[in-house]
């Protein structure tokens, strides 16, 4: 595999660049007029993520279009849940919905967690025509959902801003708790393997609801989960990133993989200190990308002189916000490339 432009592996390997890549968490999506005609022709969310054709024209988009060092497959961390045999449907402006949740131990024992590559056969397949369409000019990002953020959609049943349901469970039935990471973790270690032989090139997990958990808690019932999954990727750099986790940094910087991904609430210098050893990703806070062009360019510089060059990858925080304007997407993107 020769790469044209292999910036974000090398980077997120320790090995020394030109200059820094950069790419952005929700590049692939509604900031795109290009997208929403696609997701048009779609009819739904889903059913776009279900068609590997789509899946993979909206992954190519934003290389084509935002000049990004890195595509990240078109797909939804739900996904997993539903191959596990817990379908959700996605309600416009509310978020998923899980008809059925997960309340007892024979719910967890029901859970499928065999053939699971059968089962996301169609990001697999986007996987592969990503690759083709890519033509290596650029690394493709696969990805999954952290056990325990996984965990929260399957007993919470929709998005919420305290999880209480879930959380409920770790403190009332922890046994129940671990019993339904291990299956999530079994069968998101299968799902990123599958993604890996097909071609993605780095993994990022994404624990979307870390900051909810008390830092004991995170220790308890997150992190050995997330290790699990970084000692089984070892074929391509893992990239861990855990919305909200500050508590959290030294002890992610300790796990088995390349890259730690920190939000804009994570102060670039003590997180240096505080993983020594890593590549770092992040961490511009989104919503100066509604600012002008000029304080774009002066955030995005003051960024890139915390970080450094070496061992660092140019992202938002979090995902890019879909009322954003491409054009001050692009801005961003043009200022870490031209920097």
């Amino acid at each position: 595999m020769n790469l044209k432009n292999d910036l974000l592996l090398r980077a997120a390997r320790g090995e020394q660049v030109e200059r820094v890549p950069v790419w952005t968490m929700r590049q692939a999506g509604r900031i795109l007029k290009e997208y929403r005609e696609v997701r048009e022709k779609a009819g739904s969310f889903i059913n776009l993520a279900k068609s590997p054709e789509m899946a993979a024209e909206v992954t190519i988009q934003p290389v084509d279009i935002l000049g990004v060092d890195a595509a990240i497959i078109f797909s939804d961390i739900l996904v997993v849940p539903e191959a596990m045999g817990l379908p959700y449907e996605m309600i416009e402006k509310k978020g998923p919905l899980f008809p059925k949740t997960v309340k007892s131990a024979k719910d967890v024992e029901d859970l499928n967690t065999a053939h699971i590559e059968e089962h996301l056969s169609y990001v697999i397949d986007a996987i592969r025509l990503t690759k083709k369409g890519l033509e290596d000019r650029v690394p493709l990002i696969g990805f999954a959902g952290a056990p325990f953020t996984i965990l929260c959609y399957m007993v919470e049943g929709h998005g919420s801003k305290t999880f209480s349901e879930a959380k409920k469970m770790l403190y009332t039935e922890p046994e129940l708790a671990h019993a339904l990471l291990q299956k999530i973790t079994d069968v998101t270690i299968a799902y990123l393997k599958a993604q890996v032989r097909a071609g993605a090139n780095l993994i990022q997990v994404f624990d979307s609801w870390a900051g909810i958990l008390s830092p004991a808690q995170y220790s308890a019932f997150a992190v050995p989960y997330i290790q699990q999954i970084c000692e089984a990727i070892d074929e391509v750099p893992v990239t861990v990133f855990a919305k909200g986790a500050f508590f959290a940094r030294k002890e992610i910087g300790q796990l088995a993989c390349e890259v730690v991904g920190l939000d804009w609430n994570m102060d670039i210098q003590e997180s240096r200190a505080l993983i020594p050893t890593k590549t770092l990703q992040g961490n511009l806070d989104p919503c100066v990308l509604y600012g002008t062009f000029s304080q774009i360019e002066k955030e995005t510089k003051a960024m890139l002189k915390a970080f450094g060059k070496q061992r660092y990858i140019a992202n938002l925080g979090h995902g890019v916000y879909p009322d954003t304007d491409p054009e001050k997407v692009k801005c961003f993107i043009e200022t870490v490339q031209s920097f």
